[in-house]
């Protein structure tokens, strides 16, 4: 288990660009997570802590790629119906048994090892049964076919000594599989990555209270932050609200950090009179503000509280649950995939053509919550969906993901090509 340095968070000044606080965040964080060795179906969607290179070929050998019949290709006649006898038969798990002969063919099944040779390598091609005439113990077999046809050769899929799969890649069904065509059973895999979340604010009541009293709400994102965690693999707590003051938040903080690898809070970030949790974590470690330029969530908070174990990262989401979302999928998500092993934080985008008219400020990244429909010519159009505002979460339901305007952008107009960041890259 590694731990992160002192000061790895102390970064940023004035509206930091995105990619520079993005960039910083990669470079000074670590896996801290422990390894564990799981069976393959237990490692679906973990991590993987080690690189795996190929022991063996696979195919381990030659086969056929289809059901017809192994020749050698000078045995066929360029211009005329070769006819050969049929001397032997070779299935998937059940090989020619004797080495094949020149002159002759081999009944053969998809996937069956092709035949060895007596004193060569054997034969080299396979015609389909479909492209062939069997009379009694004799094939016909038209000519045209290519030397080496539908012969699959030894290590086509992967190479003996090929690196396949690469530490800190998620294990996909697909890598599962390649897993165990090399023959293994287990994989060494980072840990979940431990998190306990809480909402501070005095105003925050839990969706089961019967009545809300005047000037109080439900808390909407600390539901939405771990659902939002249990998709990326994380084992979450549930810490509930935190009243706001500071001895609760304090002792609620470093009762986390004792047995968490990771704390995220929402609300409470703000600098005033009853905004507690910069000092709750300051009393017992180090907090830095990243103001971002970005819109919805400039601040974030990022830092750290001292535990006899280590230093135990903190990440403070605003309350407004716009920019909570959008500071989590921005900040919080590369920063929990960074300590939870993953090798790659970045989200792919794609880039669409804009159905709507949108204004912003210079020098600041901006998310627009948008929806995705085929335009005119079948290509994927971005239609804005519902309003922007950052304590708006109504418009995140019926959005498809965010387009992402640059710093440089000023008006985008219909028409132009955007890039589309859909949910479905950052929450699987």
């Amino acid at each position: 288990m590694a731990q992160l340095s002192d000061d790895c968070f102390a970064f940023g000044g004035e509206l930091t660009p995105l990619q520079d606080a993005l960039a910083a965040l990669h470079d000074r964080t670590v896996p801290i997570v422990s390894v564990s060795t799981v069976s393959l179906p237990d490692a679906a969607g973990r991590f993987l802590a080690e690189d795996i290179v190929a022991p063996m070929d696979v195919p381990p050998h030659a086969n056929s790629a289809v059901d017809g019949y192994a020749v050698y290709f000078d045995d066929l006649l360029s211009d005329a119906e070769t006819r050969l006898p049929v001397t032997g038969r070779a299935a998937a798990g059940h090989p020619l048994p004797h080495p094949a002969r020149r002159g002759a063919a081999t009944r053969i099944f998809t996937g069956a090892a092709m035949p060895s040779g007596d004193g060569d390598s054997g034969p080299d091609t396979v015609m389909m049964q479909e492209d062939c005439r069997l009379d009694g113990d004799t094939v016909s077999i038209q000519p045209g076919i290519k030397m080496g046809a539908n012969r699959r050769a030894a290590g086509e899929d992967i190479r003996q000594g090929e690196t396949v799969l690469t530490t800190g890649q998620r294990l996909r069904p697909q890598e599962i599989g390649v897993a165990a065509s090399l023959g293994h059973t287990t994989l060494n895999v980072y840990d979940p990555l431990r998190v306990a979340v809480f909402s501070s604010g005095d105003e925050l009541r839990d969706p089961d209270t019967a009545r809300l009293s005047p000037g109080s709400i439900f808390d909407s994102n600390r539901f939405m932050l771990i659902a939002a965690l249990s998709r990326l693999g994380c084992i979450v707590t549930d810490l509930g609200i935190i009243p706001d003051r500071v001895d609760i938040i304090r002792n609620a903080l470093a009762a986390a950090a004792l047995d968490h690898d990771l704390v995220i809070t929402s609300g409470g970030m703000s600098t005033g009179e009853e905004d507690h949790i910069k000092a709750a974590v300051e009393a017992q470690g180090s907090l830095h503000f990243w103001r971002l330029a970005i819109k919805p969530g400039r601040p974030v908070a990022l830092g750290q509280i001292n535990t006899p174990r280590g230093p135990v990262p903190v990440a403070g989401l605003p309350g407004n649950p716009g920019a909570a979302i959008v500071t989590f999928l921005t900040v919080a998500r590369p920063l929990i995939l960074r300590l939870s092993g993953a090798a790659n934080t970045a989200p792919v985008s794609y880039r669409v053509r804009s159905g709507f008219e949108h204004r912003k400020k210079i020098s600041r990244r901006e998310f627009v919550r948008a929806r995705i429909e085929n335009g005119s010519d079948g290509g994927p159009v971005a239609h804005k969906n519902g309003r922007s505002g950052a304590g708006v979460l109504s418009s995140l339901v019926g959005a498809d993901g965010l387009v992402i305007l640059p710093e440089d952008l000023t008006v985008l107009e219909p028409g132009n090509m955007v890039d589309f960041l859909p949910f479905t890259e950052v929450m699987p």
